[in-house]
């Protein structure tokens, strides 16, 4: 199926993707991970619940670690333009017959609490606290240093349609993996906020999160990242990387938390403002497309991810497979 043209002019304006709720079973093996190991800002702390900011960030948090019994996905949570979005976003999804609620949430003003056709817990929201600006705080940059959350990766069961619906939401598909038998779409990367994504999705048993990625300064921070997790205790947790994609142009390493969730670190992909900006085709068996390089990622890449809550994945109905390593 063709890519559908941009809907320059979407009902209600997201700004970007915000935050991700993580339901973790071990809140303080969480907490070394993300906060002693990537050096995520702590703004909120109890006994269940943990917020974190990255350093350029100004909302209250961009990840929130929840202690639950599973290892899942709470909600995937994005920030809108202004107040009368949320309501023209309300009335969008209940015009498609999806559940729209008005939630409380800590630290955000209203929200609104829906989902997608195909389960993802979707949260809109306009106002979140707003903290003082720490990036040239120096002494606070830790880890992997990293900047801000970039975006969200999911498994999809039907990426044509998954990409057809978000589009109706106003995200624009920057790049794509075409299967090259069936004409339909394996992958797609779709954005709001100017980079190549903030939203993809890959074909799957879906849907999962795939992944959570966060934007570092530069591939130096990698490395570094790569000799800290290497001499204290995170080796077994280094998946996939260093290296360099052909979809995004983007230099990345692929890490997993103690549940299993999956973290891309990431930097160096490209700006997409332009709204007539052409979509970049990718085949299938093209092996530079997952890897500018040429290396195959591993079979755990492309069948392992995040269950949402009290969300039942289905498989694909599109069997074509890369080639993966062994």
């Amino acid at each position: 199926m063709p890519v559908p043209k941009p809907n320059l002019y979407p009902p209600f304006n997201i700004v970007r993707l915000s935050h991700v709720e993580y339901r973790v079973t071990d809140l303080a093996a969480s907490r070394a991970f993300y906060v002693d190991t990537l050096g995520l800002q702590v703004t909120h702390e109890d006994d269940d619940r943990i917020c974190l900011r990255a350093m350029e960030e100004r909302g209250h948090h961009c990840i929130v670690l929840q202690r639950a019994d599973a290892a899942d996905v709470g909600v995937l949570g994005f920030k809108l333009y202004d107040e009368p979005d949320l309501d023209r976003a309300a009335e969008f999804f209940a015009g498609r017959g999806l559940p729209v609620d008005w939630i409380e949430r800590p630290h955000m003003g209203r929200t609104l609490r829906t989902r997608d056709p195909w389960g993802i817990p979707l949260e809109f929201y306009v106002k979140m606290d707003r903290l003082p600006p720490i990036h040239q705080k120096y002494a606070l940059y830790k880890g992997v240093k990293p900047l801000r959350i970039d975006h969200f990766n999911m498994f999809a069961s039907d990426v044509d349609a998954s990409v057809a619906f978000y589009n109706d939401l106003g995200f624009r598909v920057t790049e794509y993996t075409e299967d090259d038998e069936s004409g339909r779409l394996w992958a797609a990367w779709m954005h709001r906020k100017g980079g190549v994504h903030d939203v993809a999705f890959t074909n799957g048993l879906g849907p999962r999160l795939h992944h959570t990625a966060f934007w570092v300064p530069n591939p130096l921070n990698i490395i570094d990242l790569l000799d800290l997790m290497s001499t204290t205790g995170y080796v077994a947790n280094i998946e996939r990387g260093p290296g360099r994609h052909g979809i995004s142009n983007a230099f990345f390493l692929y890490i997993r938390d103690p549940d299993g969730h999956r973290i891309e670190i990431y930097c160096s992909d490209y700006q997409t403002v332009d709204p007539d900006l052409e979509p970049i085709k990718w085949s299938l068996t093209d092996p530079q497309r997952q890897t500018l390089w040429g290396a195959p990622a591993p079979r755990s890449w492309f069948e392992e991810g995040s269950v949402f809550a009290g969300v039942e994945p289905v498989p694909s109905a599109l069997k074509a497979q890369p080639i993966v390593a062994p």
